[in-house]
């Protein structure tokens, strides 16, 4: 999994390591006539490599609430963006600064908010276009980047620090408030990154024992599947006592 974390359901991972155990409790029921030549199908491997996914389930549930309270408290810090960059655009309108100026914070502050520079195709105009055979992508601005807020944030900071008219009384927008505002966006969001990083590295770890080709959970539970259906057959009670068991590969 990548840094971005785009899903947060850790649920799939865990179901197949527990069909793995009760997969296991089914081999071992089979007694003697379970005596697969591949060691690694073999109850003992098994058992091991149940160990070892349980324990890499368990390591990402174990970083996971610290980036959770990492993001939540960035989507806090960040949420009073908006209407304080509207509120600076407003202020800085009201000043003698150039009009030059003030277009180019608005730009910034459009950026900041994730405000379209071209409307949004409505449904009929989308039905039209697909009518007429033209694919039609948008690039949704919800998903704007938190780097590239901040990085925006920056700009327009910069650009009032050299703007000698913008000279707010309101505490709030004044230049040392947003620069520490600033800062305190910055703080947030490397607190994300850094919290990202020993997740993502546990979901890697997790991603390996379960999943890695021929080697992984995933894959050695079908070995096992076919091993126990050549020896009992598929219309077997013991094959059809396994065969239910869901693996999945990794879960979005």
């Amino acid at each position: 999994n990548s840094i971005s974390m785009a899903s947060t359901s850790e649920t799939g991972h865990a179901k197949n390591a527990a069909n793995f155990d009760t997969l296991i409790s089914c081999a071992t029921g089979y007694g003697a006539a379970y005596n697969p030549s591949k060691t690694t199908l073999r109850v003992s491997a098994l058992q091991n490599m149940s160990a070892e996914a349980k324990n890499a389930v368990r390591a990402v549930n174990a970083t996971l609430p610290a980036y959770t309270q990492a993001v939540a408290d960035r989507e806090v810090a960040f949420a009073p963006l908006n209407k304080l960059t509207t509120r600076i655009l407003n202020s800085l309108k009201a000043t003698d600064t150039t009009q030059q100026v003030i277009e180019s914070a608005k730009a910034l502050v459009n950026k900041l908010q994730g405000k379209r520079t071209t409307p949004k195709k409505t449904e009929e105009e989308k039905s039209a276009l697909a009518a007429d055979g033209k694919a039609t992508k948008e690039i949704s601005t919800s998903q704007m980047s938190y780097d590239s807020r901040l990085d925006n944030f920056d700009k327009l900071v910069q650009l009032l620090s050299s703007a000698p008219f913008y000279t707010p009384n309101e505490t709030d927008l004044q230049i040392t408030s947003i620069q520490a505002l600033y800062a305190d966006l910055s703080a947030t969001n490397a607190a994300v990154i850094v919290a990202a990083v020993p997740l993502s590295n546990a979901r890697i770890s997790r991603n390996q024992v379960l999943y890695k080709a021929d080697t992984g959970v995933v894959d050695i539970a079908m070995d096992v599947k076919t091993y126990v259906k050549s020896v009992f057959g598929a219309s077997s009670p013991q094959y059809k006592q396994i065969s239910a068991l869901a693996f999945k590969s990794i879960p979005e």
